[in-house]
């Protein structure tokens, strides 16, 4: 998962490297529930540290353009409840990473999609496609195969991190939302500029939730902390920027299954680094729900670039 999804505003001129690009970008922030997993810390200490900091690499990138970070008690008002949400969106996610595993809970997490078409349709008059209408059909069959159809009888803890996850997707695509409300106003402030807002009020809200419940901000060991800044600088920064860079100049199709690699690859990390055990069944579920991600993502009402 990702903090942003903003328009690039320097594309690759060299189409054919694009492509490369959003892999790499895939493949880095695929490792994202590897590093929670591997940080010896609480989930939400894990959300301080990574929007603590992107956010201190953000204002600094802010400053050093000269970027302006305030408009409006309204527009703040709305970056407050953006850095909220998010907050929120990784409280549930990392707690879904800590019950289910990585693999899961980002495939859990990608699920953002349906709720986003939801909205579209819902609140928008978005015309529902055919595609949608299967795509959230095997969605549902694939998730129902993997998580077990005795629901009843997995454990409890397992249990919670499934809804965990689905929290996640439900509060990414509101974080989504609100950040295109955020930059559809007359005269938004800049991507970078709304981020280091976001990145900074998220960390704030998690801090505090994080000492209300008595948790300890200190980072145990080497490994933590290397994971820590691994998971800000690689897996937040480094990953997006290079598919912020490629998105707009590939076609919608190959944009989105090439970010396939996200959840795919998660699953792969899970199996070799958390030895999570895997039958055929289970990865023919799993390719079912990438299937139904895919469907989502790609659905558009224009032509594809």
């Amino acid at each position: 998962m990702g903090l942003w999804n903003p328009p690039a505003e320097n594309a690759p001129s060299n189409r054919s490297s694009a492509p490369f690009l959003l892999m790499i970008g895939a493949s880095m922030i695929s490792l994202s529930g590897v590093y929670v997993k591997l940080a010896h810390v609480s989930p939400i200490v894990a959300g301080v540290y990574r929007t603590f900091f992107v956010g201190l690499l953000l204002l600094a990138i802010a400053v050093w353009q000269r970027q302006r970070l305030w408009k409006s008690t309204r527009y703040f008002l709305l970056q407050s409840a953006c850095g909220l949400i998010f907050a929120l969106d990784l409280i549930f996610w990392h707690r879904s990473i800590h019950y289910v595993g990585p693999g899961l809970a980002t495939l859990l997490a990608n699920f953002q999609v349906f709720f986003l078409a939801f909205f579209g349709t819902w609140a928008l008059g978005e015309r529902a496609e055919i595609r949608l209408v299967v795509a959230i059909f095997l969605a549902m069959a694939g998730l129902t195969l993997i998580v077990g159809i005795q629901w009843d009888q997995l454990p409890k803890l397992y249990r919670l991190g499934v809804i965990y996850g689905m929290g996640a997707a439900l509060c990414y695509a509101g974080y989504i939302l609100t950040l295109r409300t955020l930059g559809s106003l007359d005269r938004p402030l800049s991507p970078v500029a709304n981020l280091t807002v976001i990145s900074i009020i998220s960390t704030a809200f998690l801090a505090s939730e994080a000492g209300r419940l008595g948790q300890s901000f200190e980072i145990p060991d080497l490994q933590s902390g290397v994971a820590l800044l691994g998971y800000a600088i690689f897996s937040q920064v480094l990953g997006w920027i290079l598919i912020t860079k490629a998105v707009p100049v590939i076609r919608v199709s190959l944009a989105g299954l090439l970010l396939l690699l996200q959840p795919s690859l998660a699953f792969v990390w899970d199996v070799l680094f958390f030895d999570l055990k895997v039958t055929g069944s289970n990865i023919a579920c799993a390719a079912l729900a990438l299937m139904a991600i895919y469907l989502g993502s790609t659905r558009r009402s224009g032509p594809e670039k």
